[in-house]
């Protein structure tokens, strides 16, 4: 029979809901100007071309709504269990990213400069820092694996996340 895995830590972040909100509205206010213009291109006696209007449904609304909404829907998730720590950045990663002891040389909290380090927030590959994983603030825990690659995952609870990976290796 399998061992069960005990959860150790979990943590869900989103980004910030000003930033969501801002992201929401600038995507609506497009929309609603795209659907005006729409709108006095269908009430034309002359209509122009199919391609036009189509590329203007398109462009103009479903493309902002789309973006609008997987805005809204991206969030990090970052489990640690008795056997490994899973990484997601949801809608992007479907299936959890697992580094097990035998995957982690070193591990550290930290803070950081995300924008200087890796360019701002979100999937993030610095050039000489490796790849991060964050949404918002500056601390989070660096992953040193044993390949030699690095990877940041950005963290409210930096210290505990720390503290849950390092007892999960030394467990094993």
């Amino acid at each position: 029979m399998a061992e069960e895995k005990k959860l150790i830590f979990r943590e869900v972040q989103s980004f910030p809901l000003w930033l969501r909100l801002a992201v929401a509205f600038s995507m609506g206010f497009a929309v609603v100007i795209d659907f005006f213009a729409l709108h006095k291109m269908l009430s034309q006696q002359n209509l122009p071309k199919p391609f036009s209007i189509a590329s203007l449904i398109i462009c103009g609304i479903l493309l902002p709504m789309a973006i609008a909404t997987l805005f809204l829907l991206l969030k990090m998730q970052t489990k640690v269990h008795s056997d490994g720590l899973y990484v997601r950045f949801f809608p992007f990663h479907i299936h959890y990213k697992k580094f097990t002891a035998d995957d982690i040389s070193e591990c550290f909290a930290r803070t950081y400069k995300p924008i200087r380090e890796y360019g701002g927030w979100g999937i993030r590959c610095g050039f000489r820092s490796g790849r991060a994983y964050n949404v918002s603030g500056n601390k989070g825990v660096q992953l040193v694996l044993k390949n030699g690659k690095r990877l940041l995952i950005g963290s409210q609870k930096s210290e505990l996340l720390a503290e849950a990976v390092s007892s999960f290796i030394k467990s094993t």
